[in-house]
């Protein structure tokens, strides 16, 4: 499907408006309004039960609004799969088929976005220092690997065919220090390439402050801080949650 007219959109990339989900009549999100531009690096940080989870799945139609809407590039995404032609995505083992090696994997999404094996190949060494020889030809099976090294897997796969929108669910847990490292240096190196927007929820207030250039808290659902990043940040944030 053509999604040339990505180039010419104007508005919010994101934008949601009047949003609400609630499990066993307990809202577990609320977010009146939320407009995410172009090009911007969006983290979402918040305790376990904040509400992040629930809306990268009600932003990816994983699970239904009670109400309001989530719009993409002006399209509402529980209404259209237009969003899915310029969107990447991994938010747990779930969005891989663990059953594949990663080669298969690999050349299975491949299939799906129209690249040629001289575009996997390119992939493949771009995400080499990543994969740090612990991925590719070990002839093991997804569910066989790490978790850290799955990751390495969906995090790859989401970002293989250079979305629009990369959307990451806790990127950095799982991982060891070196891959920590060399993930947030891919992550910036892509902001620095080519005009993504990035969604990334994270535990890691220091990580997710050093690759986003705009901090959200989230508590209880709703949203309590929505901050650029600057100097002070990672302060603010460290005494936020210690109080």
């Amino acid at each position: 499907m053509n999604t040339n007219f990505i180039a010419d959109y104007n508005g919010p990339v994101i934008k949601v408006a009047n949003l609400s989900k609630a499990y066993s009549s307990v809202k577990v999100l609320d977010l009146p309004q939320l407009d995410i531009p172009r090009g911007e690096t969006f983290g979402l940080v918040g305790n376990n039960g904040a509400g992040k989870t629930t809306f990268f799945r009600l932003l990816l139609d994983l699970i239904k609004a009670d109400s309001g809407e989530i719009q993409s590039y002006g399209q509402n995404v529980a209404k259209t799969e237009l969003w899915k032609n310029y969107t990447g995505s991994y938010l747990d083992e779930g969005f891989v088929i663990d059953f594949l090696t990663p080669e298969e994997y690999f050349d299975f999404v491949a299939a799906l976005n129209g690249m040629s094996k001289g575009d996997v190949d390119n992939f493949k060494d771009r995400f080499a220092d990543i994969f740090n020889g612990e991925i590719l030809g070990t002839k093991k099976y997804i569910r066989d690997l790490s978790k850290g090294n799955q990751k390495k897997v969906g995090i790859a796969a989401a970002m293989m065919s250079k979305p629009a929108i990369l959307i990451l669910d806790e990127p950095f847990t799982n991982l060891d220090p070196s891959s920590q490292i060399r993930l947030k240096n891919m992550l910036r190196a892509e902001l620095a390439e080519r005009d993504v927007t990035m969604l990334i929820s994270s535990h890691d207030l220091n990580h997710v402050t050093e690759v986003c250039n705009r901090i959200v808290v989230l508590e209880k659902g709703t949203i309590v801080h929505d901050m650029a990043t600057n100097d002070s940040t990672l302060e603010i944030l460290e005494q936020y949650f210690a109080g």
